[in-house]
C-alpha cells in the first residue's frame, strides 16, 4: 500500500493503518469487544465532506460570475457516485479494497465509497492543505475535465423534474419491488407521468434505479 500511494499521489503515508480502515468494507467490517462493527464507513462520512468544501472552493474561484445553481450542479457532477467509482478505478484504489469475494461485482457503490473514505483518511493524516492540494493536483486537474463536465448531464432524475415543472405534469417515482437480500438485494423503481408509467430502473440502491429510470425517460421524452 505504502507504493502504490507513493506512485499515484507522491506522498508516502504517516499512519497506515488509517488508510487500511479506508479500504475495509463493511462486508468484511472488524468486530470490537464491544460488539462494534468497524468498517470505512465513518471515513466515507468525513471524506465526503472535506470533498465536497475542496471542490465547491475550487468551483467559486474558477468560475467568479456563475450563479449559485450552476456551482451546485457541478459540484454534483464531480462528486456523483458515478465519478467517484470512475475516479477509484483510474487511480487503482479499487486494488486496495478489502471486501467480501462477491460483493466485488455487486455492491455498484463500494468503490466511490472507498475513495471518499481515502480523502478522510488523508484528511487525518495530513491535514486540509495537504488533502487539498492532492485532490486537486493529482486527481481534478490530471482525471477530471471540468470545460467538458459543464455540458455533460449527470442528474437525470434533476431533468426529468424541471421537465414536469415545466410542462406542469406530475412526474412521480416508485418503488414497486424489491429483489433479493442482503449485499444482492435491488430495488425496482418506475417512473410515472401523470400516472401513467413511462419507464422502470433497477439498480442496488434505491437512488441508483431511479437514475436509471430517469435517463431512459429523459431519452424518450427528447426523441418525441
Amino acid at each position: 500500500m505504502f507504493l502504490s500511494l507513493r506512485n499515484v499521489f507522491g506522498y508516502y503515508p504517516h499512519n497506515i493503518s488509517l488508510y487500511l480502515l479506508a479500504f475495509r468494507h463493511k462486508s468484511v467490517a472488524k468486530e470490537l469487544s464491544n460488539g462494534v462493527r468497524v468498517s470505512n464507513e465513518r471515513l466515507e462520512y468525513l471524506g465526503d465532506a472535506i470533498l465536497g468544501a475542496v471542490v465547491a472552493d475550487l468551483l467559486f474561484k474558477k468560475f467568479p460570475y456563475k450563479d449559485e445553481g450552476f456551482l451546485t450542479e457541478m459540484r454534483s457532477k464531480i462528486v456523483s457516485r458515478s465519478q467517484l467509482n470512475n475516479l477509484s478505478k483510474k487511480l487503482g484504489l479499487t486494488k486496495l479494497i478489502n471486501s467480501a469475494i462477491d460483493t466485488k461485482t455487486i455492491c455498484k457503490s463500494m468503490n466511490g465509497d472507498a475513495f471518499e473514505a481515502f480523502i478522510g483518511a488523508l484528511y487525518l493524516d495530513k491535514g486540509y492543505k495537504f488533502t487539498r492540494k492532492i485532490i486537486i493536483n493529482r486527481i481534478i486537474n490530471i482525471h477530471l475535465n471540468l470545460d467538458e463536465l459543464e455540458t455533460q448531464i449527470v442528474n437525470y432524475k434533476s431533468k426529468l423534474v424541471e421537465w414536469g415543472q415545466k410542462e406542469k405534469k406530475s412526474v412521480d417515482f416508485k418503488v414497486v419491488e424489491e429483489i433479493g437480500e442482503g449485499f444482492k438485494k435491488q430495488f425496482l423503481v418506475r417512473i410515472l407521468i401523470e400516472g401513467e408509467v413511462i419507464e422502470s430502473g433497477q439498480d442496488f440502491s434505491i437512488k441508483g434505479a431511479e437514475q436509471i429510470a430517469s435517463e431512459k425517460a429523459f431519452s424518450k421524452l427528447q426523441s418525441n
